[in-house]
C-alpha cells in the first residue's frame, strides 16, 4: 500500500518541487524556457492556480495546474488574444496547464490520473468548457481524453503547442464511455483525496439529496431521519394542512389499492377554480422535473436554441444540454448586481439571440430572486414572435403577500409563446408525494397531454394536492412563518464569521459563500455532514460561485439552530483564524 498512487490538492510544502520539476521538464528538455541558475522554474501568474499532485507512497511523481475562470487571466493570454479564441471569454472556461510528470513514471498511470482529476475538479466547479496546449509532437494523451485542436497553435521557446478545447460534459461522456476499463484500473489503484467524487452521477444530474442515503433509501431504518437535518433540499420545514393528513390518513389501504382518476380531471377542476384558469390549458404531472423532461421533449429538438440563467436550477441544464443535445446560450447574472435578472439585459439578449426557448426561474433557484411579473413581460413582449418562454414558478408561493399577483399564469393560459410550469410540493408540503402543473395555451397544453401517460399522478397525490389547493390560509401563515425563519438564520449564519457572505431572497433558503482562500463548499458540506447536518453545495450549478457557496434550506427553529452550529464547527476546523494585530500567525514562531 505504501506505493500506491495518492491523488491531492498541492500544498504549500509542494512548492518547491513543482518550481523545480518544471525547471526539469521544460527548461532542460525541451528548452521550452531558459535553464535558470536555480534550478527553479517559477511562473508569477500560475502563484494562484490550483494545482492537484501524485505521489506514489511518499515521493511526489507529477502534477497539473488548473486556472479557473474567476482569477481574471489565462496562460494562453500571454500567446493569444481573446477575439482568437472567444471561449477565452467564457465564464465556465477553465484553462488546464503544465501537467508534468517525473521521467520515471511517464509510461505510468499518473498522466492519465491527473488529466481526469483536472476533468473532475474543474467539473465540481461548474466548468463546462476545457482548454489547453500540448506539444504538437506528443498530442496522444489529449486527444486520447478527447480533446481536439481549436485551430490555433503557439510558440514557446523551441517548443510548438496545439490549443486544445472540448466541452466538460462530451470529456466525461467520452471517458466513461470509451474507457471504462481504464477507469476502473484508476479507481481500484489510486486512493483519491480530492473533494469531488471520483465519477459523476448515474444521471449525470446533480440533484444531491445526500441526506436521503443517510437515511436510507431501502427505507428499513427510517428513525434516522429524526437525527439527519435535511437542508439540502427545499422540501418545507412544516407538515401538509391537517385536510392533507386527515385525506392521507382516512382508510389509507383504499388509495394504495386503488387506480386514481387516470386524467386527474379532479385535480385539474380544482386547480383552474383556485387559479382562475380555463381547464384546458392545464396538464398536471407527478413534480416539476416530470413536466420539464416530458415538455421540453415534445418543444425542442437538439436544433433548438435556448437560453438559459446562469446560475440556475440544474435540472434545465441537464434536460437541454445532456437529454436532448439542444444549442445553449446562457445569461450570465452577477454578484455585483445582486444576483437580480436585468429585465433590459435579458430583453436584449432574446432579442438578437434567435432563441426557441428562454427558461426563467422565478423567484431563481438558487439565486433566491425575484422579478417582477411586468418585468417579465416587459422582456416577453420584445421577444421575437418566435421565442418561446417557459417560466418555472416553483417558488412563487414564498414571495410576499403583496406580490400574490406575480404569477404569469393567465398570461400563459392565452399567449402560446408563454409556458408556466408550478409545484405543488415545496409550498405544499407535499415534496414526497411529487404532484405539479404546468400552464399553456391550449393548442399546446392537449399536445403535451396527447404525450402524458395515463394515471401521471398518483391517487394519494391527487387527493393531498386537492385538499392542499382548499386550504389557502393555512399555508399563508406557514409562508410568513417561514420569512421570520429565513431572516433570523440569515442573520445568525453572517454573524459566525466576518469573512462569510450571507444572501436572503425570497424562497425557502440562504446562500452562505465562504471567504476567498479559505476551504471550498465541498469540504464545508462534508464537516457538517459530520454532525448529521446536510447542505448543498452550489458549486457544480455555476462557476460563477467560484466553488465558494452553498444552499441552505430554512427548517423549524430547532434545526435551524443545529444549522447554525454545525457551520460554526465546520469554520472553526476548516478555517485558521485570523491573528490580531501583534500576534504571530498560526504556526509562526513568536
Amino acid at each position: 500500500m505504501g506505493r500506491q498512487l495518492h491523488l491531492r490538492t498541492a500544498v504549500p510544502g509542494d512548492a518547491d518541487w513543482i518550481h523545480d520539476l518544471r525547471h526539469r521538464a521544460y527548461a532542460r528538455e525541451p528548452g521550452q524556457y531558459a535553464a535558470r541558475p536555480d534550478g527553479r522554474q517559477g511562473d508569477a501568474p500560475d502563484a494562484d492556480n490550483v494545482c492537484l499532485v501524485v505521489t506514489r507512497g511518499a515521493v511526489r511523481v507529477g502534477f497539473v495546474s488548473v486556472t479557473p475562470p474567476w482569477l481574471g487571466r489565462f496562460g494562453l493570454d500571454r500567446y493569444l488574444e481573446r477575439d482568437e479564441l472567444p471561449l477565452l471569454r467564457e465564464a465556465d472556461t477553465f484553462e488546464v496547464r503544465i501537467l508534468t510528470v517525473e521521467p520515471g513514471e511517464r509510461a505510468s498511470a499518473v498522466a492519465p490520473l491527473l488529466m481526469y482529476a483536472a476533468l473532475r475538479w474543474i467539473a465540481s466547479r461548474g466548468g463546462r468548457h476545457v482548454v489547453t496546449m500540448g506539444p504538437t509532437g506528443v498530442l496522444g494523451l489529449h486527444l486520447t481524453a478527447g480533446l481536439r485542436p481549436a485551430g490555433r497553435t503557439v510558440h514557446c521557446g523551441k517548443t510548438t503547442f496545439e490549443v486544445l478545447t472540448g466541452a466538460v460534459d462530451a470529456l466525461t461522456r467520452h471517458a466513461l464511455d470509451r474507457h471504462p476499463a481504464a477507469l476502473e484500473r484508476l479507481r481500484s489503484t489510486a486512493h483519491w483525496r480530492l473533494d469531488v467524487p471520483f465519477a459523476p452521477g448515474p444521471d449525470g444530474c446533480e440533484h444531491d439529496g445526500a441526506s436521503s442515503t443517510a437515511v436510507g433509501t431501502d427505507f428499513r431504518s427510517p428513525h434516522r431521519r429524526r437525527r439527519i437535518v435535511a437542508a439540502d433540499v427545499l422540501d418545507a420545514w412544516f407538515p401538509p394542512a391537517p385536510e392533507v393528513s386527515a385525506a392521507l390518513t382516512d382508510d389509507p389501504s383504499w388509495p394504495a389499492r386503488t387506480s386514481p382518476p387516470a386524467g386527474a380531471e379532479g385535480l385539474v377542476a380544482e386547480i383552474a377554480a383556485v387559479r382562475k384558469l380555463p381547464e384546458d390549458s392545464i396538464c398536471v404531472g407527478a413534480g416539476s422535473s416530470d413536466l420539464i423532461h416530458r415538455a421540453f421533449g415534445q418543444l425542442l429538438t437538439p436544433d433548438s436554441l435556448v437560453l438559459l440563467i446562469d446560475p440556475g436550477h440544474g435540472e434545465y441544464a441537464h434536460v437541454t444540454e445532456r437529454v436532448i443535445g439542444c444549442r445553449v446560450d446562457r445569461l450570465r447574472l452577477r454578484r455585483a448586481d445582486d444576483w437580480r435578472i436585468d429585465p433590459r439585459r435579458l430583453a436584449e439578449t432574446v432579442a438578437t439571440g434567435h432563441h426557441d426557448l428562454v427558461v426563467v426561474v422565478n423567484p431563481n433557484n438558487p439565486t433566491g430572486r425575484h422579478a417582477s411579473a411586468a418585468e417579465l413581460r416587459a422582456a416577453i413582449d420584445a421577444a421575437p414572435d418566435g421565442t418561446r418562454w417557459w417560466i418555472d414558478e416553483a417558488y412563487l408561493g414564498y414571495v410576499e403577500p403583496d406580490d400574490a399577483d406575480a404569477s404569469l399564469v393567465s398570461l400563459a393560459a392565452t399567449d402560446p409563446r408563454v409556458v408556466v410550469c408550478t409545484s405543488l410540493s415545496t409550498m405544499y408540503a407535499l415534496s414526497g408525494l411529487r404532484a405539479a402543473y404546468l400552464v399553456a395555451a391550449p393548442d399546446t397544453a392537449a399536445r403535451l397531454r396527447r404525450w402524458s401517460p395515463p394515471w401521471p399522478v398518483s391517487l394519494p397525490a391527487q387527493r393531498a394536492a386537492v385538499a392542499a389547493l382548499g386550504e389557502p390560509a393555512y399555508y399563508r401563515e406557514r409562508r410568513l412563518q417561514t420569512r421570520a425563519l429565513r431572516h433570523r438564520l440569515a442573520l445568525e449564519l453572517a454573524e459566525l464569521d466576518e469573512g462569510v457572505l450571507v444572501e436572503e431572497g425570497v424562497a425557502n433558503f440562504v446562500n452562505l459563500t465562504l471567504p476567498a482562500g479559505g476551504p471550498s463548499a465541498a469540504q464545508f458540506v462534508h464537516a457538517c455532514r459530520r454532525h448529521d447536518v446536510h447542505l448543498r453545495d452550489l458549486s457544480p450549478l455555476s462557476a460563477l460561485y467560484e466553488g465558494r457557496t452553498v444552499r441552505i434550506a430554512v427548517k423549524d427553529a430547532a434545526e435551524n439552530a443545529r444549522i447554525v452550529a454545525a457551520c460554526q464547527a465546520a469554520l472553526d476546523m476548516l478555517v485558521p483564524p485570523v491573528p490580531l494585530p501583534g500576534e504571530p500567525a498560526p504556526g509562526t514562531a513568536s
